[in-house]
């Protein structure tokens, strides 16, 4: 049997059990229900319950299992119930348990987060059977609700699902194309594969207005820094995951744009007045609400303006309640950052941080360092009376109504069908490369050299930076950009920096790939040292900044300047397109360069 046949073979199994083991279970929801139950929802099979059929269901919940619903935890392995031995033993050492599937039991959980890192995300076939796996022990245990599954799909800089799935350009590339339509295409496009994969909720897009260049956590996930323009697009967004059945989640709340330290290692601080906070900051959430935005994630930030306590704003109730909820007016889920980022856990232990991020207004408590600590700490909390149980139930009430939203009450399964229907299809991938064609940023031109005349077969030489890929599935970016310009018609190779300037003569052009060139002015940096090099050796020197666009500002002018955005393949593509004249220059700068470029510049040639 064909290697392909058997894995089709085997998640079609895995569905055909779970389907069976859920219809037999007399409290699931929805059309897993049976009429006679008195926890399952009025209504027909196959009609989403209504709220007050939640209530009601919530109402028969134990307090362990409401607690349970709160919240969506890593957990390690490729396969539910099968994981490999050394995920087994990290399930064990940091949840007791071995695998996923007994670790969606013990603690009656809301969802699961994947990650590339906990080996859950390796391919199409795989990650859906997963998610089957984790469905059936959810159906099957507790109070029999449907996981909602997540993870961190941004596209470009950040991805966790990488190829085969079709991977498009990221937030920035978007705002430098400048198309509401695309932007909302694209997030269709992301939505519907990971509904096919299982997966309901993605953590995008990034509501963030980078106004910062030194911002060292944000930068290209940003869709730019005029914050109409990126209010414009995070609705796009919102509106094309939701349309695929996708929970949108805008984030990180109240806007971690204009920050100098990462929330992943410290605890960054916004020094935005309130007036500057509602100019800049606030319009891409309030667009993010008014288009329906399911959940809305905070950010582990101190924002002295909006909350002057020091605690970040994901324990903050002024806030999360106070403008998140009262002004704004979202009453949808709060889902915390992960609890395990060093923001959140500087000021509280992790025992109390839970309980203040759900006595501030969260719903969903993200990926905490120990579960089991976070769990006990929330019954503690509701049996001492610091948190009510009715507090609990407004959080699991808008947890319920989501998924019912997302017709995980309808159907919480995905099939081998839906994946080879739907995930990275051609129509998928030429989508991806039609909306990158409006991306790519031609920034310099001075001399005419862009478009490369490819008819002659130039010798070309590509060098510089090739930073990981963000899946571990495209790249690197030297050798997809000499692939791409040699299929064009030109004579293309990558080398690597150390080699670049000995390999120079002959060449008609040298192309350079550079990556967040720091802003000191440090001749050692390898970066600008190979630029300055190669721009010396006399052979025009064409620069592509494959991240953030402040590259150009920080190094010598090259005879051509370009942004990517991104240093994926789909990006290189549009590139190798836009350098021989396959494609015109349409990108606009979604953000100033500054002392080089200003917003919105861009040469068409």
């Amino acid at each position: 049997m064909p290697h392909h046949a058997s894995r089709r073979t085997l998640l079609t199994a895995a569905a055909m059990v779970a389907a069976t083991a859920a219809g037999a279970a007399s409290a699931t929801l929805g059309t897993h229900g049976t009429p006679d139950d008195p926890r399952s929802p009025e209504g027909p099979p196959g009609r989403r319950p209504d709220r007050a059929s939640l209530r009601r269901f919530v109402d028969g919940m134990s307090l362990a299992e409401k607690v349970g619903q709160l919240f969506v935890s890593r957990a390690y392995g490729h396969s539910a119930t099968d994981p490999d031995p050394a995920d087994a033993e990290q399930n064990r050492t940091l949840f007791g348990v071995r695998t996923a599937a007994e670790l969606v039991a013990r603690y009656h959980l809301g969802g699961i987060v994947y990650f590339a890192w906990a080996h859950n995300t390796r391919t199409p076939h795989q990650i859906a059977a997963l998610s089957v796996g984790l469905q059936q022990a959810a159906l099957t245990s507790g109070a029999r609700i449907p996981l909602l599954l997540s993870t961190d799909q941004e596209h470009g800089a950040v991805a966790r699902i990488g190829a085969p799935a079709t991977l498009l350009p990221g937030a920035m590339a978007l705002g430098a194309g400048g198309s509401t339509a695309d932007a909302q295409r694209a997030a269709r496009i992301a939505g519907a594969e990971l509904a096919a994969l299982g997966i309901r909720q993605d953590y995008a897009p990034v509501a963030d207005v980078n106004v910062n260049p030194a911002n060292p956590v944000i930068g290209v996930r940003s869709f730019g820094s005029d914050p109409h323009a990126v209010a414009a697009l995070v609705a796009a967004q919102v509106r094309g995951y939701q349309g695929a059945g996708v929970a949108a989640t805008a984030k990180h709340f109240p806007g971690h744009g204009d920050t100098e330290t990462d929330s992943h290692v410290g605890l960054p601080v916004m020094r935005h007045t309130r007036a500057a906070w509602e100019e800049l900051d606030e319009p891409p959430f309030r667009a993010a609400v008014k288009a329906g935005v399911d959940a809305v994630m905070t950010a582990h930030i101190v924002f002295p303006a909006l909350d002057p306590s020091g605690d970040p704003a994901t324990l903050s109730r002024p806030i999360v309640t106070g403008i998140l909820r009262e002004r704004l007016g979202f009453q949808g889920v709060v889902v915390t950052d992960a609890l395990d980022m060093a923001g959140v856990r500087q000021k509280y232990g992790d025992d109390r941080v839970p309980v203040l991020a759900l006595l501030a207004g969260c719903d969903q408590l993200l990926n905490p360092p120990d579960l089991g600590l976070a769990y006990r700490s929330v019954l503690a909390a509701v049996e001492a009376g610091e948190l009510t149980e009715a507090r609990i139930e407004e959080s699991v009430l808008r947890i319920l109504e989501l998924k019912s939203r997302r017709g995980l009450f309808d159907e919480a399964y995905t099939t081998t069908e839906a994946v080879d229907a739907t995930v990275g299809i051609r129509r998928h991938r030429d989508a991806a490369d039609q909306i990158a064609a409006g991306t790519t940023t031609l920034l310099a031109n001075p001399r005419g050299l862009v478009p490369i005349d490819a008819t002659a077969g130039p010798r070309l030489l590509v060098t510089g930076t090739d930073p990981a890929s963000p899946t571990g599935t495209t790249g690197p970016p030297t050798a997809v950009l000499a692939r791409e310009l040699t299929a064009l018609g030109c004579r293309a190779t990558a080398v690597p920096p150390a080699r670049a300037v000995a390999a120079v003569p002959g060449h008609a052009a040298v192309l350079v790939c550079t990556y967040n060139v720091p802003e000191q002015n440090d001749d050692d940096d390898p970066q600008r040292r190979l630029v300055t090099d190669l721009v010396a050796s006399g052979v025009p020197v064409i620069l592509l900044a494959v991240r953030n666009p402040y590259d150009p500002a920080r190094l010598p002018a090259c005879a051509a300047e370009l942004a990517t955005y991104s240093w994926t393949d789909v990006e290189m593509r549009a590139a190798a397109r836009v350098l021989t004249g396959a494609a015109r220059p349409a990108g606009r700068l979604p953000v100033p360069v500054p002392g080089r470029y200003p917003l919105g510049h861009g040469l068409t040639r």
